[in-house]
């Protein structure tokens, strides 16, 4: 199998599962090269199963046991993965047209990150206006996100994602070094990959991944918002099409609040 998408869930006071159902929808509904990895050690609802093209259960002793947040085991995803080119996502994130051009641009690639984000309007994210990456800035470490990334199953992704579960198992020693400014009690996945990209010559650096990320407080907004999904107007109509405000979205939508992911707008993904 050379290429698939791959979806890592384990279940918390949130169903990731159920998200990982309605992301694989989504990509069943928009590529043609579609083929989908679930890595979990949750229960899988029947109904799930048939948009599952391989459920690979997660290896070894779970390192999240106490954590609200389940990243520990995402170092595993490598040695999961049956697939040999691998785009990654997380759950909480909804395909909106096709990205089957990604494996053509990034095919010179190793292994790759994301760096360009936008909020719904389209404006890019940056450091400067992301309250949520005060430690990327005040210790200047690349700004990049691991929730959607690319990697080929060979010797040079190895090495970072054996840097990845070195951090996440050290987390303390690594924060207390790297990240004097900001420390982060617990890890993040984005801040660890960063710090990964410290200790390998990984050229991770392209124009190809993005997404538009939903957290609040980077979509422009004057006053300070909890929860975006009820403080502006989102529309779903029956073609999946999704509209926030004024603006319609278009590649993946990695839309945060699972409260938004209701049944109804699941159920246009089976339509």
């Amino acid at each position: 199998m050379n290429r698939g998408h791959v979806i890592f869930a384990q279940n918390s006071n949130i169903n990731y599962v159920r998200q990982a159902y309605a992301l694989a929808l989504s990509i069943k509904k928009y590529n043609k090269i579609n083929q989908v990895c679930l890595i979990t050690n949750d229960p899988i609802p029947l109904e799930y199963i048939q948009v599952f093209d391989h459920v690979v259960p997660i290896p070894w002793k779970d390192m999240s046991e106490n954590s609200e947040w389940k990243i520990e085991n995402r170092w595993k995803i490598i040695h999961c993965t049956p697939f040999k080119e691998n785009l990654v996502y997380d759950s909480d994130m909804l395909l909106l047209g096709t990205n089957d051009h990604f494996w053509y641009h990034l095919e010179n690639y190793d292994i790759a990150l994301t760096e360009h984000v936008t909020n719904y309007k389209g404006t890019k994210i940056t450091c400067k206006n992301n309250p949520y990456r005060r430690v990327f800035e005040g210790n200047n470490l690349p700004d990049i996100y691991f929730g959607l990334h690319y990697f080929k199953k060979n010797q040079k992704s190895y090495e970072f994602y054996k840097w990845l579960e070195i951090i996440i198992k050290h987390w303390d020693k690594f924060a207390k070094i790297y990240t004097k400014i900001s420390t982060q009690k617990t890890p993040s996945l984005d801040v660890a990959s960063s710090l990964a990209l410290q200790f390998g010559n990984f050229n991770v650096k392209n124009d190809i991944l993005s997404f538009t990320h939903m957290k609040p407080l980077v979509q422009g907004w004057e006053s300070s918002i909890d929860l975006w999904h009820t403080f502006i107007n989102y529309y779903v109509n029956k073609n999946f099409e999704i509209q926030i405000g004024n603006h319609m979205q278009t590649g993946l939508l990695h839309y945060v609040e699972d409260e938004f992911l209701t049944d109804e707008v699941i159920g246009y993904l089976n339509v």
